[in-house]
């Protein structure tokens, strides 16, 4: 992508980038000591000390852009959902300044992103960051949800990434109507945002500059196929569950890897308007799929965000498998990231409940992976 450099040269940007740069650096410098837990926890926490939040950050940016609403589809409750410091960050990346649209092009500040977010995957790879595993449990609550997991002991895993991207036991997650091909299904347990149009998405949701689906999938003519057709965001937060399933039962016809940028993928930054638009500017994967039941062409895009480490395919999950719903596809490396499911025109109607979620109240749902999400054809 072509950066607009005639920006690098202000004084108040840089002197904002280097702010930034210096507190991202001392962030991800903290995976690599026992003492420090402070990158998982919320920007607002006690816990988050003086140090390079409050003494260089705050200092250069208004209280804004601090967390959003989360509605649990189970019991209906709306809560609020606080940032992390990591992400905190990189809020102040997006949005601080009056030349903030074009500082986003900066071809620096998507080095900084790229570099950081490859450092700390490096580390969380290393067997020192088995450290963060029980400190990581404790700050999101996670001793409820181990029980879950195909290996509930969390001693066992020999590094950070390796328990952050953990896997299931089967029968821990039932997969809704099992025996009804038109069921289609969250592809994550997720924060999920649901449009039975793109262009309902684009109103309510998505608000950032160019954003297309062409961009999105990489190409002219796979975009043509979704016209018309509908949308499911669903946004994994560091807490959950970090691996992703197929949504319908199929054959994976190509999967096309597309390089890009480390942005937050948080709904501030989705739902800005005027900013750049983090998901046809963000590294991802798309795979296109043919659904068995209707031979229709449905894509599923893994999109990567600032802190993730990489994105990984199970074995055996390539072009001319077969899929079914519910099945495992990969695994995001440590940090929060996106799946987004297309659909053609007529190929599913979305559940009601989300989709009012997402255009009423503007805001996600929580779910599991394998719930319904809709059903069609019609």
């Amino acid at each position: 992508m072509a950066s607009d450099t005639s920006t690098d040269t202000s004084p108040v940007d840089d002197d904002l980038l280097s702010a930034v740069s210096t507190s991202l650096e001392e962030l991800t410098a903290q995976a690599s000591h026992s003492k420090d837990r402070g990158i998982h926890i919320p920007a607002n926490h006690e816990k988050a000390g003086r140090s390079f939040w409050r003494d260089t950050v705050h200092e250069k940016a208004a209280e804004s852009h601090l967390g959003n609403y989360v509605v649990d589809r189970a019991t209906g409750e709306k809560t609020w959902e606080p940032m992390s410091i990591y992400v905190r960050l990189g809020m102040h990346l997006l949005y601080y300044g009056s030349e903030q649209e074009k500082a986003l092009h900066w071809d620096k500040t998507r080095q900084l992103l790229k570099e950081q977010s490859e450092k700390l995957g490096r580390q969380y790879d290393s067997p020192e960051s088995k450290r963060h595993i029980r400190p990581f449990i404790d700050d999101f609550g996670l001793q409820h949800s181990l029980s879950d997991m195909l290996e509930p002991d969390p001693e066992k895993y020999a590094t950070f990434n390796e328990f952050f991207a953990r896997e299931i036991r089967p029968n821990a997650r039932p997969i809704a109507e099992p025996a009804t091909e038109r069921c289609v299904s969250s592809p994550a347990d997720c924060r999920l945002t649901a449009f039975p149009t793109v262009s309902l998405a684009t109103k309510y949701w998505i608000k950032g500059m160019g954003f297309s689906l062409a961009k999105l999938l990489g190409a002219e003519a796979t975009a043509k196929r979704f016209d018309g057709g509908s949308i499911l965001i669903a946004r994994l937060a560091p807490q959950d569950y970090h691996r992703w399933h197929c949504p319908i039962t199929g054959t994976v016809e190509s999967i096309n890897e597309i390089p890009g940028a480390y942005y937050t993928v948080n709904p501030q930054a989705i739902n800005e308007e005027g900013s750049v638009d983090v998901f046809t500017e963000n590294r991802r994967s798309v795979m296109m799929l043919r659904r068995a039941l209707t031979g229709s062409s449905v894509a599923v895009i893994a999109v990567g965000a600032m802190l993730v480490g990489s994105i990984k395919y199970n074995h055996g999950i390539q072009p001319s498998a077969k899929v079914r719903r519910g099945q495992c596809l990969g695994a995001f490396y440590y940090g929060g990231s996106t799946v987004i499911v297309l659909y053609p025109r007529g190929e599913v109607v979305l559940d009601e409940d989300l989709v009012r979620n997402s255009c009423e109240q503007k805001c996600e749902t929580l779910v599991r992976f394998g719930c319904r999400v809709g059903a069609g054809p019609r």
